[in-house]
């Protein structure tokens, strides 16, 4: 039996794609317990291309 399943390639096979952070410490501020946060992350996101399979047929 073929499989006609592919990995998808852009999650890679993964099935999310990871949230990119970017930092900058001219942002810096305090999530209210007293630690640093200087960092803005995207959420992780289902990916569009294999619907979050991780492999197109």
């Amino acid at each position: 039996m073929t499989s006609d399943k592919k990995v998808c390639p852009r999650c890679k096979g993964s099935k999310i794609i990871a949230g990119q952070c970017e930092c900058n410490a001219e942002w810096r501020g305090t999530d209210g317990n007293e630690s640093i946060n200087d960092c803005i992350c995207e959420p992780d996101t289902e990916c569009p291309e294999c619907k979050g399979k991780g492999y197109i047929q």
